[in-house]
């Protein structure tokens, strides 16, 4: 679960901040009571990522070839009326 934390405090705290980080704990740091960033161990942010990843290949894999024919260089960037 994503602590919240104001910016000013995470500025003032901020070695602490990351060694919570480094232990595994993650932030969503507010200003003005309004989230607008999230700090969390980079090793989640990578498995995320890859998570993120596969599930889009395997999107991709799922959806059927369209054949659409040939086409010139000029039909492909030709404006269309």
């Amino acid at each position: 679960m994503d602590k919240a934390i104001s910016a000013s405090e995470a500025n003032r705290n901020f070695s602490k901040l990351l060694r919570k980080v480094r232990e595994g704990q993650s932030y969503v740091v507010t200003s003005h009571g309004r989230p607008v960033a999230k700090i969390l161990p980079a090793r989640a942010h990578a498995e995320s990522e890859e998570r993120s990843r596969a599930a889009l290949l395997a999107r991709l894999r799922s959806e059927p070839v369209v054949d659409i024919g040939p086409s010139t260089r000029d039909e492909l960037y030709e404006d269309a009326p």
